[in-house]
């Protein structure tokens, strides 16, 4: 592989967009009402063979904004604990600057317009990251509005398997029940299956990245995101 295709390879793959898998930890289902507790982001990088692989790990517990609904009964799902002084907490605004700030320079390294959310049934950890966006006032959300990578979906179809701890184990990957509901280790190991499915396709499929370049401007596809969110409405 050239030098210039492994600088334009993660810009033609995914057409202009930057896969970041993300996974939050909150205190309910109701990202307008309950709070967002932790939230992780896994960037992801091809290496010089073309094989996907995970990259920087962004984490931050964040601590509950005013107001917010605790749950109990996920609280004791997840274990964790809000107001414990070692979770080192920080406020919802400085949590996402955390994670954002780097995520932004790493679009911009790709030469990529924007982000991509992948998760495990990500329309989840999408709705927290955008309602906690609007809560605190954030006027560039790096990330597309409502376009996601599913690993759920994908799991399925590659390994007949839709749930997380099953399809991680099925793709062959190392899984600790013990560490699991912790963002940081549920956002790697979906970093971990994504790729794998991502590098098993190539195995089968060559890279379109590699033979048919699509050549997307990042201004292009922000004028095909505006059109299509129009086109939405």
């Amino acid at each position: 592989m050239s030098k210039t295709d492994y600088e334009q390879l993660m810009m033609n793959r995914f057409r202009g967009f930057l896969p970041v898998v993300v996974d939050v930890e909150t205190a309910g289902f109701n990202s307008e009402k309950d709070a967002l507790l932790e939230i992780a982001a896994v960037t992801v990088v091809f290496d010089e063979d073309g094989r996907l692989q995970k990259e920087e790990t962004y984490a931050s517990h964040v601590q509950p904004f005013p107001g917010a609904n605790l749950d109990k009964s996920s609280l004791e799902f997840t274990g964790i604990d809000p107001h414990h002084p070692f979770r080192l907490a920080v406020s919802e605004l400085e949590a996402l600057k955390k994670v954002f700030n780097p995520i932004r320079e790493a679009v911009k390294s790709h030469g990529c317009s924007r982000a991509i959310l992948v998760g495990h049934n990500p329309a989840f950890d999408l709705s927290f990251l955008k309602a906690a966006v609007n809560r605190v006032g954030i006027k560039r959300n790096p990330f597309h509005q409502f376009s996601t990578f599913d690993t759920a979906t994908l799991a399925g179809l590659a390994f007949g398997q839709t749930v997380l701890a099953r399809a991680i184990k099925a793709a062959g990957i190392d899984w600790n029940n013990d560490s699991a509901h912790s963002a940081r280790y549920d956002a790697e190991k979906t970093a971990e299956l994504f790729c794998t499915i991502v590098n098993l396709w190539g195995e089968f499929f060559p890279n379109p990245a590699l033979n048919n370049p699509i050549n997307t401007t990042p201004q292009q596809n922000q004028d095909t995101e505006k059109t299509t969110e129009q086109d939405s409405r």
